[in-house]
């Protein structure tokens, strides 16, 4: 999978502020990744309150924006809720759903994340579909039947538009823990994933396959190495500027 581009998206998660994310964005336009990681399509997913900002302030920098979310609801009486074709007006590309802080905090089930992945899918929005085993789940050998489980949800609701998504895997005991997958941990179930979109449709195998879980500079040209790790969904490096630039090149 190497011959496509490497993918970076930064999950600045419920953080920033109009300062803070001046001063990061600055950091970002200086480090002028589409000259400086001209491999990678680099991507930053702020806060929806910050959405339109953060676009304007990244537009002509060759660094796309998406949403960390979506409502699977179009319009209507959703109080709260956030609709594809709002975040897409604002410039939004992607949108991450199923992440594991979604799925626990706020109980979304595999088939809502499906339905997520299809409605963004449906408004021009690229869906970075979530999959990532806890660490009770890990330890009981259970790792390949819960990102299969999740990511079957998806296949069966998508058909043929498989091919337009992105999947990130996240080992939910490396999110924001330090603990990180080694490359070949990871490695291992990225190439499970593979052979199951392949499977599921043949032209599926080219769909980009990120890792996410405590990446940062000092480990991130191993991880990027792995045959079929195409990126990284990065969190809490994606909010520093020197560490998310450094990411990006060594994609």
């Amino acid at each position: 999978m190497s011959a496509m581009k490497k993918l970076v998206v930064g999950n600045w998660k419920m953080h920033g502020s109009r300062a803070f994310n001046a001063e990061l964005i600055q950091g970002l336009l200086a480090a002028d990744l589409a000259a400086t990681a001209p491999k990678a399509d680099v991507a930053v997913c702020p806060p929806f309150v910050f959405l339109s900002e953060v676009a304007l302030a990244l537009d002509g920098s060759g660094i796309g924006v998406g949403v960390q979310d979506v409502s699977v609801q179009v319009q209507g009486a959703y109080t709260g809720e956030v609709a594809c074709p709002m975040v897409r007006e604002l410039g939004a590309k992607y949108a991450i759903v199923g992440h594991s802080e979604r799925r626990s905090y706020h109980a979304e089930s595999d088939q809502l994340v499906a339905n997520k992945a299809k409605v963004a899918l449906s408004h021009g929005l690229t869906p970075i579909v979530c999959v990532g085993e806890t660490l009770a789940e890990r330890e009981s050998g259970q790792t390949e039947a819960v990102v299969s489980r999740q990511l079957q949800a998806v296949i069966d609701s998508l058909g043929d538009q498989l091919v337009q998504i992105v999947v990130a895997y996240e080992p939910v005991w490396a999110i924001g823990t330090g603990k990180t997958a080694s490359p070949e941990q990871a490695q291992a179930v990225h190439a499970f994933l593979r052979a199951q979109l392949k499977a599921a449709h043949a032209q599926a195998a080219s769909v980009p396959l990120l890792y996410g879980g405590s990446v940062k500079p000092d480990n991130a040209v191993e991880l990027f190495a792995q045959p079929d790790i195409d990126g990284g969904l990065i969190g809490g490096a994606a909010l520093k500027a020197a560490d998310f630039a450094a990411i990006a090149r060594a994609a």
